[in-house]
């Protein structure tokens, strides 16, 4: 994996916090869409909602300098588009020297911390679109569970729509993510049936005052034909934390889903960066090769 420096990187952060403006106002950008039309985006947004679990390790992700590490790592390899993280995350890496040439993506709502009792009521405490305008990110993310007994569920959509509103007066390109959540036994559980994502798909295709700049951010069902079938949005693939000895099935679901018309590629995090056989660039590179094969 690649080596990084740190020692600099706390030196900036205590001495020059305002060098992260300039980094950003010269930050060399790049189209969203170009060559083949598909993006690869590693994500690693979850550690801000205090998820920070990989398999059967609650802790993988705690360790700030490994995680940027591999993320480091992952944006070095040709196949990958771009990064998607909270202000803490995207800020190393830019400060770092990882963000050239790459889209870069705001995860916007982290209130909904895991295992709270106010999970539902997922807060925007990241991101905000004056935020990512101020510093020429590429893409705005936010995840959008619906719970359909839980109040919390009418301030997140609130609030998406309010975000999907000032995305598209700024002209930024906001991907949603939606499921149908439920609660068991006091934990949240996203219903990955087909009929659960078409329901999802329809509730976030409508937020906002437009879609114009809307994506959405889909996990790979059942039947993944009709659920491609119930929106003309742009979509990108999200990975999921498959149990050790699945990552085949994975992708092999994977590369039968970007085959469908609507699908503009991946947006992946835990499965690769922390893949069960700790080879961090095979398993990106093998990913990439199912987005950009001719790559």
């Amino acid at each position: 994996m690649v080596d990084l420096n740190f020692d600099e990187l706390r030196r900036i952060r205590a001495e020059e916090p305002g060098r992260l403006a300039a980094v950003y106002a010269s930050r060399t950008r790049r189209p969203i869409i170009q060559g083949d039309g598909k993006l690869f985006i590693v994500a690693a947004d979850h550690p801000a909602r205090g998820a920070l679990g990989v398999r059967d390790d609650e802790m993988a992700m705690a360790d700030r300098y490994d995680l940027l590490t591999r993320l480091a790592t992952a944006l070095e390899c040709p196949g990958v588009d771009g990064v998607l993280g909270t202000p803490d995350i995207i800020d190393d890496l830019a400060l770092l020297g990882c963000l050239e040439g790459k889209v870069v993506v705001g995860s916007m709502n982290r209130g909904g911390l895991r295992g709270a009792s106010f999970e539902m009521d997922d807060r925007y405490t990241a991101y905000d679109v004056a935020g990512m305008s101020r510093d020429g990110l590429d893409f705005a993310k936010n995840l959008i569970r619906i719970n359909l007994v839980d109040s919390g569920t009418a301030n997140t959509l609130e609030a998406t729509a309010r975000a999907v509103n000032q995305a598209a007066e700024a002209g930024l390109p906001i991907m949603l993510e939606p499921f149908i959540s439920n609660w068991s036994n006091g934990v949240i559980k996203n219903d990955l049936s087909t009929e659960a994502v078409i329901k999802s798909v329809a509730v976030a295709s409508g937020l906002g005052n437009s879609s114009a700049f809307t994506w959405m951010k889909l996990p790979v069902v059942p039947d993944m034909e009709k659920v491609m079938a119930s929106t003309t949005l742009p979509t990108l693939l999200l990975g999921g934390d498959p149990a050790e000895g699945e990552e085949e099935k994975l992708f092999a679901n994977w590369a039968k889903a970007l085959e469908l018309p609507g699908v503009r590629g991946l947006v992946v995090g835990r499965s690769l960066l922390y893949p069960a056989t700790g080879d961090v660039v095979s398993a990106i590179d093998a990913a990439a090769a199912l987005v950009h094969p001719n790559k």
